[in-house]
């Protein structure tokens, strides 16, 4: 799994999660990369400083022992979201907007909107963020 940071032409900064480098190439020269923001296709990869610290340098870093990290970190951002953050279904676009212009209380909420109302909430300046799907196993599939 390869993380990096994207930019659309209307400099809006997302980050993006890929398979591998040229997955990233494919998905850009098929305009299959999106931006989250507002839609645009023309997305472009941001200069980074990253690295991974690894306290045992002969450790597995393996792409089944990458994914399984991946996944370990997606349920515990799924569990603390789930703990935290009031869910109020198909209403969310409704509900932030409330809480953005005052009309009800501060509180952390989470939801579904389309992306259509994710771009007119960013338009309207209501701060909000989406999160990757979970990941479902193949064996639940239909």
């Amino acid at each position: 799994m390869v993380i990096y940071d994207l930019s659309c032409e209307h400099g809006h900064r997302f980050e993006g999660w890929f398979k591998s480098a040229d997955d990233l190439v494919e998905q850009q020269q098929g305009h299959l990369l999106n931006c989250p923001v507002c839609g645009s296709s023309e997305v472009v990869k941001l200069p980074t400083a990253s690295r991974i610290n690894r306290r045992h340098p002969k450790e597995d870093l393996s792409p089944d022992k990458l994914s399984d990290i991946e996944g370990s970190l997606r349920e515990k951002i799924y569990k603390y979201v789930d703990d935290n953050y009031d869910d109020v279904g198909n209403q969310f676009p409704e509900e932030a907007r409330k809480i953005h212009y005052g009309e009800t209380e501060q509180r952390n909420i989470r939801g579904t909107a389309s992306q259509d109302e994710v771009n007119e909430l960013h338009e309207e300046g209501v701060n909000i963020t989406a999160l990757p799907l979970p990941l479902v196993e193949k064996n639940k599939l239909n």
